[in-house]
């Protein structure tokens, strides 16, 4: 988890309009996914390989982990006070059942969301919350990363209940902050799409849209 943190703070500085009711975090377009850039966790060994697609309900980035681990994200400041809920559309087709995702060795997850706030001068004094589509846990479950306790793991998504399902979901990240950091957070800095199997050296597919802030 250390070193994904020091992924997480090393992405490039995007500037994103902001607006009072939502903020799109993503466009899922060839201009943006072209300037960003993928970090692959140190000691995994590939990197996730990540794809352009597009539905019906508009562009969708594909993400697949094959013994890999890499992360895709962006510096942007939300205002929490205007956009608290974090809203995610997204679906695993292939999970990785079986693992012991609150141990080291099974802390991998098909599809997640980071949410970091900066509390220091470096990066591993930021606190995260990790929004993350489970394969073993049941949602709304919660825990410490395995690796340090100013990351938390919270279960959104189920493959348990939708597994190859495109499952929309929203929360406050606000009131999070405040219930498992104890932090009055009235900004974050960034956020983070990962996908990672390095530790059980399986292998997952996951889809990741429309993930914004919103005012409800």
């Amino acid at each position: 988890m250390k070193k994904i943190f020091k992924i997480l703070i090393s992405f490039v500085l995007l500037v994103t309009p902001l607006s009072a009711e939502e903020i799109k975090v993503f466009e899922f377009t060839k201009e943006e996914l072209s300037t960003l850039e993928v970090r692959k966790v140190r000691g995994a060994d590939s990197k996730t390989q990540y794809f352009l697609g597009s539905n019906e309900n508009g562009n969708f980035l594909k993400a697949v982990a094959d013994n890999a681990a890499s992360g895709l994200g962006k510096e942007i400041k939300i205002d929490l006070n205007k956009t608290p809920f974090l809203n995610i559309t997204w679906k695993v087709e292939k999970d990785l059942r079986g693992i012991n995702e609150k141990s080291k060795k099974g802390h991998d997850y098909a599809a997640r969301v980071f949410v970091v706030k900066k509390t220091g001068a470096t990066a591993l004094s930021n606190r995260a919350m990790n929004y993350v589509f489970s394969s073993n846990e049941e949602v709304n479950n919660s825990h410490p990363s395995p690796y340090t306790k100013k990351s938390i793991d919270f279960v959104l998504s189920t493959t348990i209940d939708n597994l190859n399902e495109w499952v929309t979901v929203k929360v406050n990240v606000k009131n999070h902050f405040k219930q498992f950091h104890d932090l009055d957070v009235n900004e974050i800095n960034g956020v983070a799409i990962m996908a990672d199997t390095d530790n059980s050296k399986l292998r997952s597919i996951a889809y990741y849209q429309n993930i914004y802030f919103s005012s409800n």
